[in-house]
């Protein structure tokens, strides 16, 4: 067995489905470990991996733990096997603390974000360098390409990481939201504006891509004594942009104290 999915929550299924349908480890490798059997069991005949027990994850060449941080302590002692690699999505769980409850350094803590479920996540990737000799890292890197986009990162970045990428999808959905709601109270019917401000938003992801920075396409929007300057006004007043800024902060913190739980 090349791996095993230890927690097949929204994560898990994601990667599972990513790497069987891009060929990179195939189904029949793959052991789904979960609280809930049941749900593992139907993940496994709808998908063509198999059900495992504790005992299995000694054969795994590699465990992929994505489960709650909070969790982590508890499993540690069954989880901890000798000759295998580790894979963590756990915010906040250090490599240090994997090393400490598992016993190896063969350890990569990896975060992505749920565009995972859609192939389009962003992943912060480190291990050290027991990981990186042993190919660990190589591995996790193959297997979160498959849902996405790669970034090997100093781990010192990753509760910001976690904070700004991992957390951004729920602050992007406050902003689809909020605007729907505008369009709503100026008149607009919800349905269609649900769906104009969700479209906006990827369409405006894709044109950021095109620009050296952001505000290169807020400018081409907001010509002078115009519609869109006047909404920016209010932003501004608002202090719409401090309150982001303030919202990757307090994750980023949070992911640390995540992190403190665990020594």
């Amino acid at each position: 067995m090349k791996l095993a999915i230890v927690g097949v929550g929204k994560l898990g299924l994601a990667l599972l489905e990513g790497v069987t349908a891009r060929g990179v480890i195939p189904a029949s490798e793959i052991g789904l470990f979960d609280a809930n059997r049941e749900r593992a069991a139907e993940l496994a005949a709808r998908t063509g991996a198999r059900v495992i027990g504790v005992t299995d994850l000694r054969t795994a060449g590699h465990v992929l733990v994505s489960v709650q941080p909070r969790v982590f302590p508890e499993i540690s002692e069954w989880l901890a096997q000798e000759n295998v690699g580790y894979i963590s999505t756990m915010a906040g769980v250090s490599t240090g603390s994997l090393t400490r409850r598992l016993g190896t350094k063969r350890v990569v803590r990896v975060m992505p974000n749920l565009a995972a479920t859609i192939g389009h996540s962003q992943t912060a990737i480190t291990g050290p360098r027991e990981a990186v000799e042993a190919g660990d890292l190589d591995f996790a890197r193959q297997l979160f390409g498959a849902v996405g986009n790669v970034y090997e990162l100093s781990e010192h970045l990753f509760n910001a990481f976690t904070g700004m990428s991992a957390s951004g999808p729920a602050y992007a959905a406050v902003v689809a939201e909020a605007l729907a709601d505008g369009g709503v109270r100026m008149g607009l019917p919800r349905a269609l504006a649900h769906e104009l401000a969700a479209k906006l938003l990827v369409a405006s992801g894709e044109l950021l891509q095109q620009r050296a920075h952001p505000g290169l396409l807020k400018d081409e929007v907001a010509s002078p004594g115009g519609t869109t300057i006047a909404g920016l006004e209010v932003l501004e007043t608002a202090g719409v942009r401090g309150a982001f800024i303030k919202a990757v902060v307090a994750a980023t913190k949070r992911g640390t104290e995540l992190g403190r739980d665990q020594e």
